[in-house]
């Protein structure tokens, strides 16, 4: 079934980071569920934040009083713990780090584990390496190629000002932003323990996970977030992925169906994802049935 009301918001980004399958544009439909279910004053929880384009989007908009990130990936956690707690920091980088091949270099050095390196540092190399490889993927190679012969080069995505306005915003919002580094599992079982957030979980793709993601998944580990979310439907939860078979069996018997977002990574074209929902979520959306 096709979700008619999931339409890509078009409104402004605020995360730094790019992310592969990044849903920013989801922004729109998340703030519709959260105020139509009474759940605007829960706090929005991410177990595999990412990009967490509309976990920031729904905070500045004041959509929720509170964000929860969190990412396995020890240079994403890096990152944003890194944006909200030493922001001034990673300003100052921002706006003084050459824009080179050497750097480029040096920075992947970092990322890998190549060098040693303080948190603060991985995290940099993290948001450099984002902003500088093609689609924002990290073990993609650089915008422009080694030969920097291409229409887009290095310095494409690297806004120096737009960056630097966008961390100085988390670190401005630090004190309602929670950052962590737990498995995804964990995390949103500890989140419905409280009974306090809204949850909406966008793990790595079933398919093609590999290419984009450092910390792909495993079929143990799809079956497992699905484990924990169909013993949970009572709770607040939206969960996305990309439209394979598997995972509508896991989910066979939760309200779901499929949406089109106009970008990915691997695919110019339009791109069909999955979403399903719990039954609380579910109540305020007519347009869903049972998957069969």
């Amino acid at each position: 079934m096709r979700l008619a009301s999931v339409r890509p918001h078009r409104g402004r980004t605020y995360t730094p980071l790019r992310y592969p399958g990044g849903k920013n544009r989801l922004t729109g439909f998340l703030r519709n569920v959260i105020q139509s279910g009474g759940w605007d004053q829960r706090t929005y929880a991410e177990p595999y934040g990412g990009g967490a384009g509309a976990a920031i989007s729904l905070l500045i908009d004041c959509v929720v009083p509170r964000i929860a990130i969190n990412d396995l990936d020890p240079a994403i956690f890096a990152f944003w713990k890194t944006a909200t707690e030493d922001s001034a920091w990673m300003q100052e980088r921002v706006q003084e780090v050459p824009l080179t091949l050497d750097e480029w270099g040096h920075q992947r050095r970092v990322y890998r584990g190549e060098v040693d390196a303080t948190r603060r540092e991985l995290g940099f190399a993290t948001l450099y390496l984002n902003r500088t490889n093609r689609s924002g993927v990290m073990n993609a190679g650089v915008i422009g190629g080694k030969s920097q012969s291409g229409t887009y080069k290095i310095d494409a995505r690297f806004n120096r000002a737009s960056l630097a306005e966008r961390i100085k915003v988390l670190g401005d919002l630090r004190e309602q932003i929670d950052v962590t580094q737990e498995d995804g599992t964990t995390f949103i079982q500890r989140h419905f323990l409280a009974d306090t957030s809204f949850v909406y979980a966008d793990p790595p793709y079933f398919e093609k996970g590999s290419f984009l993601y450092l910390n792909a998944f495993d079929d143990a580990m799809h079956s497992a977030l699905a484990d924990v979310l169909n013993a949970n439907t009572s709770a607040p939860w939206v969960l996305t992925y990309d439209d394979a078979p598997e995972i509508r069996r896991l989910y066979s018997g939760r309200f779901q169906g499929t949406f089109e977002l106009p970008y990915s990574a691997h695919r110019s074209a339009q791109f069909a994802e999955r979403m399903i929902v719990s039954s609380a979520v579910a109540r305020h959306m007519e347009e869903f049935t049972p998957s069969r």
